[in-house]
């Protein structure tokens, strides 16, 4: 997302910023979104609507803090995509107990299991497909997406058509953005279970991501069929609001990139902007050290198309919501200006894949301001005042969404988000931005990440930007 006007650095956001969930995923596989979570070490305790309340840490895989959007600030962008549970088989709590224990996999036990199970004996089968699975929530659990990813295929071999782990299995490569490689397990999952409401929803993301709009809609109004779904609902709805404005519009396509643009833009236009996405993407692919595993949908709208699809705040100059949304009402050429959006919305397609969707939104913007070229100088001096003031907020009450914000705190938000991010990269080089954003894919909090690649906390952080922006720019 893009800050449309000028910096008009404000002392107030502290109190604007709104409040964010956070989510605790539980050893066993269940989530529970709250408020206000905190961990002392040995409990978690977090906020409901019924009070406060507090679980042992050691039921606790994991916080996800609500660090990210999907898009960055869009309220409905992040897929709900979470699974439905799995029905244990018998013995199950038993099986898990033997294949994760001592905060590790036992993979001579499960490789036992496997061998019991090729004599075809059905208990033998639903015991690793268990210890699999288990073993599966675990490292997810541990931040390691991948190796998760291989325990589930390998639960598969032997129970082919257990939905519950094609459905799991789906969840996660739809979390890493691999929307093709979803559809796969979510079409098995369909053989077996034609009239699944949970499998029509979980393919319509994986079709949305895919950028394959007809087909999101059908499956998402086929779920609507099965059972009456408020996030099915909202995603259908806006999924037809972008059918609707694209159907007359003009389409391109790179390697990298699938382009729709209104009638009114010229197709040289629609052609220059995909050379210079083209050479973006190339210049962060060498500096994030990462590649997008998707094509990636880019938009271009007239002023008016792009305030009624996407219905953001006026000061949002641009959107990346999974698809780079950018107005280009009256232009011929891909100037200056536009150039930056084009760069600064690309950014949070890498930024928010490499971290697999768990990448602050200070960092978010703050990252893509500096790929586009912005630098700290003018608002330096005000930022640092603003900190004498305790008038910043701490970065972890600028991980949320920023959409509520105002104009003006919207736009001291993105000023101090970016001069965190150039004291880091003053410190470290790009690289640290890099090795930050695949911690972040695999930690159990941000400010973890922070500690086990940056060596500092949240509080350090500040003042290393402040010490930053005077040696700088001040002095």
């Amino acid at each position: 997302m893009r800050f449309a006007a000028p910096f008009a650095l404000c002392l107030l956001i502290a109190s604007s910023l709104p409040a964010s969930a956070d989510t605790i995923v539980l050893k066993n596989g269940k989530r529970i979104v709250a408020e206000n979570v905190t961990d002392d070490g040995q409990h978690v305790t977090y906020q409901t609507p019924a009070g406060q309340l507090s679980i042992p840490k050691s039921i606790v895989a994991r916080v996800e803090h609500d660090d990210f959007a999907y898009s960055r600030g869009a309220k409905d962008s992040q897929p709900p995509v979470n699974a439905p549970e799995i029905e244990p088989v018998r013995g199950y709590e038993d099986v898990a107990a033997l294949a994760v224990h001592g905060d590790s996999v036992d993979y001579a036990y499960i490789a036992n299991l496997e061998s019991e199970a090729r004599t075809g004996s059905t208990l033998a089968v639903a015991k690793v497909a268990a210890a699999h699975y288990a073993a599966a929530q675990f490292l997810y659990g541990k931040g390691d997406t991948d190796s998760a990813i291989d325990q589930y295929r390998q639960a598969l071999v032997f129970a082919p058509e257990n939905t519950g782990l094609l459905l799991n299995l789906a969840v996660l490569y739809l979390r890493k953005s691999q929307f093709t490689a979803a559809l796969d397990p979510l079409e098995r999952a369909r053989r077996v279970l034609p009239d699944s409401p949970d499998v029509a929803k979980l393919m319509g993301w994986a079709y949305y991501g895919a950028n394959k709009m007809d087909q999101a809609i059908e499956e998402w109004k086929r779920a609507e069929g099965l059972r009456r779904d408020p996030d099915v609902e909202e995603a259908l709805a806006k999924a037809e609001r972008d059918k609707s404005e694209e159907e007359s519009y003009r389409e391109g396509e790179t390697a990298h990139f699938d382009l729709k643009y209104y009638g009114g833009a010229t197709p040289d236009l629609a052609r220059e902007i995909l050379r210079a996405l083209e050479d973006d993407f190339n210049d962060l692919e060498s500096q994030l050290d990462y590649t997008p595993p998707e094509q990636i949908a880019v938009i271009l709208y007239t002023e008016q198309a792009f305030a009624d699809i996407t219905r953001a705040p006026g000061w949002v100059g641009a959107l990346n919501d999974g698809r780079l949304r950018i107005p280009v009402q009256g232009l011929t050429e891909v100037t200056p200006e536009l150039a930056h959006v084009l760069k600064h919305e690309l950014t949070h397609s890498f930024v928010g894949q490499k971290s697999h969707q768990r990448a602050p939104t200070w960092l978010q913007e703050g990252v893509a301001q500096w790929m586009e070229g912005r630098r700290s100088s003018r608002d330096a001096g005000a930022l640092v005042d603003a900190v004498s003031q305790g008038a910043i907020p701490s970065l972890g009450a600028m991980s949320g969404s920023w959409m509520e914000l105002s104009g003006n705190s919207a736009a001291a938000a993105y000023a101090w988000s970016l001069a965190v991010v150039e004291s880091i990269i003053d410190a470290g080089g790009v690289s640290d931005i890099s090795r930050l954003l695949d911690r972040i894919a695999t930690s159990s909090s941000v400010e973890e990440a922070l500690q086990e690649t940056l060596h500092m906390n949240y509080a350090d952080l500040q003042q290393q930007t402040v010490a930053y922006l005077r040696r700088a720019y001040l002095q």
